[in-house]
């Protein structure tokens, strides 16, 4: 949550709410269990590590004063190295769709580089765990195992050939959704 949080500000500084406000939308159905108190709390962590930074805003007469977040420069830095980690083989589906959103809406990187970087790693994963199994004895217990790990790989990449599709011909229209 937190590198998503920071990735969004990549784009501009801004509010907790206007943050909130932007992750649901990317999180679609997903996002609607997001605690709002959740980024909050983590813009305090963030500002306590020295990753934002926090500047009161003046408000409209009838609301006060807003907090507003920005990048610091070591904050830039962890999105950048956020946004080339491949975060395989335990993905965090949502973690990494925002990881798209977030690419593309701050102009950092090209979402379909990210999910061509993710496919890499996917494959060499694939091919090792082939091998393993195909030096696993028949109906051994083990290779019942790698074979579940082949068909997760598998599902993985399949569902990256979608993502490739989406943000090949939607860019920052996937956004929402």
């Amino acid at each position: 949550m937190q590198d998503a949080v920071l990735a969004m500000l990549a784009k501009e500084p801004s509010h907790g709410y206007h943050l909130r406000a932007r992750l649901r939308q990317c999180l679609g159905p997903l996002g609607e269990s997001m605690n709002s108190g959740q980024i909050y709390v983590t813009l305090t962590r963030l500002e306590k590590a020295g990753l934002v930074v926090c500047e009161r805003a003046a408000g409209l007469p009838e609301r006060p004063e807003r907090k507003v977040y920005a990048l610091t420069p070591a904050g830039q830095r962890r999105v950048a190295a956020w946004l080339t980690e491949v975060g395989w083989p335990k993905p965090d589906l949502a973690e990494f769709h925002l990881k798209l959103a977030a690419a593309a809406a701050a102009r950092l990187a090209d979402p379909v580089e990210l999910v061509a970087a993710q496919r890499r790693e996917l494959l060499r994963r694939l091919r090792e765990v082939q091998q393993a199994a195909l030096a696993e004895p028949a109906g051994s217990g083990a290779g019942l195992l790698l074979e579940g790990v082949v068909l997760r790989l598998r599902a993985d990449l399949r569902w990256l050939d979608a993502c490739e599709r989406a943000w090949s011909g939607a860019g920052d229209e996937v956004e929402g959704g």
